[in-house]
Order: C-alpha cells, then sequence, then structure tokens
C-alpha cells in the first residue's frame, strides 16, 4: 500500500491547476450551493468501506476550501485507522483522543498546516472505546466550541458499515457527502450506507463517484452529484 503524503494526496495543493484539482473545487462550490437556506459549517464525507478515497476527498476538499480564506478545522475523528497525520506529516501522540479524554486542551492539540487557514487536529492515540468518545459530552460540547473559532468544521470518520463511529459523529454535522468508489462497492451496500445515515437522520447533501473512469491517466476521477437517488 502506498504511503499517505501530502505530495501524493494533497493535489488541490501540489498541482492546483489539474483537472482534479477542479474537480474539487467544483465539489466545494456545489455544497455551497446546499448552504442557501441552510448553511453548512460542519460536515463529514461518509463512504461504505475502507479504500474509497474518503480521505483523499476530505483533505482535498478542505485545502480548497481554505483556498478562499476561510477558516477551516479538520479532525481525524477516525480513531481506529487514523491517516491525515500521514497526510499532512504531523506527530500523531497528541490528537482528539487525548482531548476527550481530558489529558490535553484542544488548543494544545490543534496544528497548523502548510496550508494557509487549515488546521488539523490528529486522531490522538488508538483508545479502546471510539464510539463511546465521539458520543460522549465532552465531544458534544467540542463540536460547539470550534463552532465559535472556525468557518468550516471537517470530520474525517470510519467507514458507515464497519463500525458506529460515522453514524455518531453524522449527528453533529449540518451535511454528510457520500465517496463511493465505482466498480468496487455493490449498489446494495450504497443502499445501506444511505440507509443507515437516514435512520439516524444525516443530511445527506450529495455524493461523489470516486474513479468512474478507470481508462483516463488521471489517478482520481470525481463526479458529483448533489441528490442521492435510490
Amino acid at each position: 500500500m502506498r504511503r499517505l503524503t501530502s505530495e501524493t494526496n494533497l493535489v488541490a495543493l501540489t498541482n492546483p491547476n489539474s483537472p482534479i484539482s477542479e474537480v474539487y473545487r467544483t465539489l466545494r462550490t456545489n455544497i455551497q450551493y446546499a448552504e442557501i437556506d441552510t448553511p453548512k459549517q460542519i460536515l463529514m464525507i461518509a463512504s461504505s468501506q475502507p479504500d474509497e478515497g474518503k480521505t483523499t476527498t476530505i483533505t482535498n476538499l478542505a485545502v480548497t476550501i481554505a483556498q478562499e480564506e476561510r477558516k477551516v478545522l479538520l479532525v481525524d475523528a477516525d480513531m481506529r485507522k487514523p491517516s491525515l497525520h500521514q497526510v499532512f506529516d504531523k506527530p500523531n501522540r497528541i490528537g482528539l483522543s487525548s482531548v476527550i479524554s481530558n489529558q490535553f486542551s484542544w488548543q494544545e492539540a490543534v496544528m497548523d498546516t502548510m496550508v494557509e487557514h487549515l488546521s488539523v487536529i490528529t486522531s490522538g492515540p488508538i483508545p479502546p472505546n471510539p464510539s463511546e468518545m465521539l458520543g460522549s459530552n465532552k465531544m458534544k460540547a467540542l463540536v460547539q466550541e470550534w463552532k465559535n473559532h472556525y468557518d468550516v468544521i471537517l470530520f474525517d470518520t470510519p467507514p458507515v458499515l464497519a463500525v458506529t463511529d460515522a453514524l455518531i459523529v453524522s449527528a453533529f454535522c449540518d451535511g454528510v457527502v457520500l465517496v463511493v468508489l465505482a466498480g468496487k462497492v455493490k449498489k446494495e451496500m450504497v443502499k445501506k450506507m444511505k440507509a443507515n445515515l437516514d435512520r439516524v437522520q444525516a443530511q445527506i447533501v450529495g455524493v461523489v463517484m470516486n474513479k468512474i473512469n478507470p481508462k483516463d491517466s488521471e489517478d482520481i476521477q470525481l463526479q458529483y452529484y448533489e441528490t442521492v437517488r435510490s
């Protein structure tokens, strides 16, 4: 497996003029249009299974939003198999798990990145009870406090069908964007993911179809749909 690095994944930063970077900017714009009646300050990118491009999508989305000079906080809420510390080449000794367990304040855990206006909180040490931590009153209080300091808050989470963590986080969010790896994930799995999110009343704002054209020379191909069809 190729190691996650900013060079291999943050195409919106390293190659802003590429067609893929333009697609991420389109994704950002489409989400902004969905904010007309109901502002989407807190967003989550969800997938049904691992390796569908969820982390790559959310990190590049974070970059494009920050490039508009909006203050962005990107939080690694995947406390089972975290990866944001690798993408941004950051230590993971202190992070979300450390803050929820009251070992450190969130101000001590937040880190600037190479992208202006974009900050990150990594997962921190892997705890024995991620779901319970994410559903705690401490986590709810953190989200409310972050809303006063950042224009946009983005959550990276484990796959929806693997554990309950993503469903718990979706309760904090104003919108959820689904990422689906075309040609790999069966339609039934996507329907099950959507049903699980619907059950907790998550606000699904769109779907990103990842690698829809495998013959293309680009590593990543995205297509965005503003509505989710059964």
